[in-house]
């Protein structure tokens, strides 16, 4: 009988706290969708001149002039030939 009064009340314990928690609230739908216009784009958190790495670092973003290729990694500028 301990036990059968024991596993009862770990099942409603168990069934109280189910129906408390709640991993995603329902939110009200009278409110607008929020659009993509209201997004603002930035470059990966690096800020101007930099960009994302393959590892998720952030980099620099080296520009080479007309004539020129950038090497490997982007570091250094190379004259096209």
């Amino acid at each position: 009988m301990k036990i059968f009064a024991a596993s009862v009340l770990a099942l409603g314990l168990s069934l109280a706290a189910i129906s408390a928690s709640q991993a995603m609230p329902v939110a009200p739908l009278d409110q607008a969708q929020a659009g993509s216009d209201n997004t603002i784009r930035v470059a990966g958190g690096c800020g101007p001149g930099w960009h994302r790495g393959p590892y998720g670092g952030c980099r620099p973003m080296f520009n080479c002039p007309p004539g020129w290729h950038s090497g490997p990694f982007g570091r250094r500028c190379f004259r096209n030939w």
